[in-house]
């Protein structure tokens, strides 16, 4: 029997409306967007938590910093040279292509060849597939840390980008700068699928409906990504409601969302350190110690935090946070501008000399200004200061060049392990492995020969010492100079409960967001 018209229409039209009730649209403001669309094609932030949108870790940390299964449901050390990893079955690709250990072993040996990863498992030596959904860890030697990176590998749909692309080049090339496949085409297991993308101007993200994870409460079916630059505009865009989401806050503009009865604000402590590199090799000053130490005495890092950083965050003096394996709470802070005087004269310099310093203006809080204030510290000892600042996507090329005297570098070690700090950001450049990928030039082998000890050594207590020894000698070396470590900030709209997506690495993960 058929229903009247006006019967069909009405249950459709109640479908509708019940699909409508259930949709949830997320605005997100960031300070900037994902520069491409390959994770690997570059070690950073906001890089790493796309990739917690669009593809899916085996692991992945917890809020309350425990390791939890993702994509790998369970594993097991063999020996002392192998971990087994179970995978999970069932899961499929954005492309429709089944997820099995073919893909993680792809995503293995695509790791190995991407420069800025590549540092991160020099303990490996192989992964070997032993079925469709189990995987061997092979090492070189004993790593203390194995799930730890595991919380980096997300596997990538092998078949996807395996081939050639429109222009004859391979589509599994990793590049930062060049137009190849991976980096305007995804394919990931992840809650979302990218639909548009539009680098510094928008993204656009929908629910994949075949998403493995139906515990997740997360109820976000599309992501509107606005990367906005200008901290206050930020701020404004969600005062007057245009987005529901930003990140970071301005901490000079916290009073003021506190004050907005529909909004929500949440701070927490980094492990994220801000600093600048030295380059001895473009400023030859710098190869005196009596100057690199002169320079950090000229920092006040503590009036950084007290007047640009609104108290929100506590000065650096080393590497690693307090609590990080390698924190060494012997090492005090150094601003003595009298001292970094004579410390100038001692050395020749007590004239001065020009130095040229670089930084971005949308990637770290108040980047731009931190850098102003540096330059204007030291030119309190005559150091005049040619500083260019410039957004994100350009600063990294330019960073890599490594042709300014001081170079801004944060860093947060999402091993949580402090010998992560010194492989990327001191270490003697070294293309093969992938070390020193963030350093701006300071090179000390004897520096480096500790940390690969450290690396050796599966007694954590041992390791720990080392690993302090190691901030001693980086801190009497005065290898970079620290300045404090940024402080994580979100608000949002109250109906968006930021505590389900939020965490200490400032990856977001956007599946588990509930949106009321």
């Amino acid at each position: 029997m058929k229903k009247p018209l006006a019967v069909v229409a009405a249950l459709a039209l109640a479908a509708v409306l019940a699909v409508n009730a259930q949709a949830k649209t997320l605005k997100l403001a960031l300070d900037a967007d994902p520069p491409r669309l390959d994770y690997m094609s570059q070690l950073s932030g906001n890089l790493l938590s796309y990739a917690e949108w669009v593809f899916d870790p085996l692991v992945r940390w917890t809020k309350d910093m425990k390791i939890e299964a993702r994509l790998a449901e369970k594993w097991e050390q063999k020996d002392p040279l192998t971990m087994r990893v179970y995978l999970k079955k069932g899961v499929t690709f954005h492309s429709g292509n089944p997820f099995t250990a073919a893909d993680v072993k792809w995503t293995f040996d695509r790791i190995r060849k991407a420069p800025d990863w590549k540092a991160l498992y020099d303990a490996f030596k192989d992964v070997v597939i032993v079925d469709d959904h189990t995987v061997d860890f092979v090492f070189n030697r004993p790593e203390p840390l194995t799930l730890n990176l595991m919380t980096y590998i997300f596997p990538m749909d092998s078949k996807f980008y395996s081939g050639k692309d429109a222009a004859g080049k391979d589509k599994d090339l990793v590049s930062k700068t060049d137009p190849v496949f991976a980096n305007s085409n995804a394919s990931g297991t992840g809650p979302f699928k990218v639909t548009s993308y539009e680098p510094q101007v928008k993204m656009m993200l929908d629910r994949f409906p075949a998403y493995w994870d139906k515990k997740s409460k997360g109820n976000v079916t599309q992501i509107v990504l606005t990367p906005i630059k200008n901290p206050g505009t930020r701020t404004a865009a969600l005062l007057s409601g245009d987005v529901d989401f930003i990140n970071p806050v301005n901490p000079q503009d916290q009073d003021l969302i506190k004050k907005e009865k529909g909004l929500s604000l949440v701070n927490m402590p980094s492990g994220r350190v801000i600093t600048f590199g030295f380059n001895p090799a473009v400023q030859p000053e710098f190869k005196d110690l009596r100057v690199r130490q002169a320079v950090i005495a000229a920092v006040n890092n503590a009036g950084i935090v007290d007047k640009i950083m609104n108290k929100l965050t506590v000065p650096a003096n080393q590497f690693s946070a307090k609590g990080m394996s390698g924190y060494n709470d012997t090492l005090k802070g150094r601003f003595d501008v009298e001292k970094a005087k004579k410390l100038m004269k001692e050395a020749g310099y007590e004239k001065g000399f020009t130095i040229t310093m670089i930084a971005p203006n949308n990637r770290y809080t108040n980047d731009e200004k931190i850098a102003e204030a540096v330059a204007g510290m030291l030119a309190k000892i005559n150091i005049k200061v040619d500083l260019k600042t410039m957004p994100i996507a350009q600063y990294w090329p330019e960073f890599q060049k490594r042709q300014a005297s001081l170079q801004m570098v944060g860093w947060h070690p999402d091993t949580e392990d402090s010998a992560n700090l010194f492989e990327f950001l001191v270490f003697c450049v070294d293309k093969d492995k992938g070390f020193g990928a963030y350093s701006s030039g300071f090179c000390d082998p004897k520096l480096d020969e500790l940390v690969k000890s450290a690396n050796t050594e599966t007694d954590l207590k041992k390791r720990d010492k080392i690993l302090q020894n190691a901030e001693k000698m980086a801190y009497d070396e005065a290898a970079f100079i620290p300045l404090h470590y940024e402080p994580l900030s979100w608000a949002a709209k109250k109906n968006v409960k930021l505590e389900t997506c939020i965490n200490q690495q400032n990856f977001l993960y956007l599946g588990d967001l509930v949106i009321e």
